[in-house]
Formats: C-alpha cells, sequence, structure tokens
C-alpha cells in the first residue's frame, strides 16, 4: 500500500468513526434489509472471544409487540422499539468441561486434525474455565461480549448503519420476557440498529473526547 492510499483509508476510518454516534431517535419507518442484517450477524459469528470458545449467543427480537413491551425495562428508552432490529448480546448461564469438550470436537472437525492432537490445548481450556468460579465465569464471560460489541459498531458505522450500545436496561426482566434463562442465556448487552431519525437533536453534536497527550501513556 502507498502512502497516498494509506492516508485516503485512514482519512476515511476516522471520518466513519466521527459519524458514528449512540443514536438517540431512530427513524421507524427505516429497515435494513435481510442482507444487511445477515451480514451485522456474521460480524458478530467472526468476534474473537477467549480460546475461540464463543460462549454466547445473539437474539435478535423481531416481535414488534414484545419490543414495546422491553422499552419499560430499557430506562423507558424507545431505540429499542423504533430500530429497524434489536440485538441482545448474551452469554451463556453456564460454561464447563463439557463445553470445552465440543469446541474441541468442532476444532477438529473443521481443521482436520484429531481430538488427541488436541489434548494439551483441550487440558489448558478445562484449567481455565474449572479453575474459575461460578461468578468469576459469569464475568468472564460477559468481558468477552464488549468485543462482540465493539466490533458490532465498527461494522455498523463502516456500513452507514447506526447502532445505540446500551447497558441501561433491567436485564432480569430481558431474561424473562425473552425466555433466555430456558434457553440456557442471559443477556448482557442490548444494541438497536438502524437509521437516526432527521430531527436526532444528538445527530449534529461534536464529539467530547480528551486530547491523545491525556489519554496514551508510552512506555
Amino acid at each position: 500500500m502507498s502512502h497516498t492510499e494509506y492516508q485516503t483509508q485512514a482519512a476515511a476510518l476516522l471520518e466513519t468513526l466521527s459519524w458514528r454516534y449512540a443514536v438517540k431517535k431512530f427513524d421507524a419507518e427505516k429497515k435494513l434489509s435481510e442482507e444487511q442484517l445477515q451480514l451485522l450477524l456474521e460480524v458478530l459469528r467472526l468476534t474473537p472471544s477467549s480460546y475461540g470458545l464463543q460462549a454466547w449467543k445473539f437474539v435478535v427480537v423481531e416481535n414488534s409487540d414484545l419490543r414495546r413491551e422491553l422499552i419499560k425495562h430499557s430506562w423507558n428508552q424507545d431505540q429499542v422499539a423504533d430500530a429497524s432490529h434489536l440485538l441482545v448480546l448474551c452469554r451463556k448461564s453456564s460454561l464447563n468441561g463439557e463445553d470445552v469438550e465440543q469446541f474441541v470436537q468442532e476444532i477438529a472437525e473443521t481443521r482436520g486434525v484429531s481430538t488427541e492432537e488436541l489434548a494439551g490445548y483441550e487440558n489448558m481450556m478445562k484449567g481455565a474455565v474449572e479453575g474459575r468460579t461460578k461468578d468469576e465465569r459469569a464475568v468472564w464471560m460477559e468481558k468477552q461480549l464488549y468485543i462482540a460489541l465493539g466490533n458490532l459498531m465498527t461494522a455498523c458505522a463502516s456500513l452507514g448503519i447506526d447502532s445505540c450500545p446500551m447497558e441501561g436496561f433491567d436485564a432480569g426482566a430481558y431474561d424473562e420476557l425473552l425466555s433466555l434463562e430456558e434457553k440456557g442465556l442471559n443477556a448482557v448487552l442490548v444494541v438497536p440498529v438502524g437509521y437516526r431519525a432527521e430531527d436526532d437533536a444528538y445527530a449534529p453534536l461534536a464529539k467530547v473526547r480528551k486530547p491523545l497527550d491525556e489519554l496514551i501513556v508510552r512506555i
């Protein structure tokens, strides 16, 4: 890549990230195509996770009545109902050695190797999982979902799709209304995606970010 090409790509990247903001008001009439949705879901699927275990699932809430019901469990934020699509990033309710064994089997099948060749890696992963308490595993899985969130938000911005990352919701209520616990899941993050409304007052606001010399430490 030439320096000119690099500068062009760098400028485009920074412009995209500057364009992105946490949308407060979505245009309820503008919808993502199924192709766009599938692309975002593939972005989530390709997100890296610790050891590659992927101790998560991504729920697409399509029922409009259910989405309206979720507003009151989302600090009365209308984005969950007005956005084109509502994604709920969930961790598995539990993680154990059996999950590791299943993952090792998937590695063997995908890469054409024997599970015996992966025994050392399997034991290491089991030690990492089983060496944590249940609560520690939950926190570990939740932290990894923020990697998925970052991937999703950046992909959305690069495609001209808006998003709004949300921690402000009642996870227990989401678990109940979406029957997540029955699916072995717990809600961690909520991400409405779609297109900003023209009258969203937050869209034209300048980003407030600290200067690099206050944020970066070189050692």
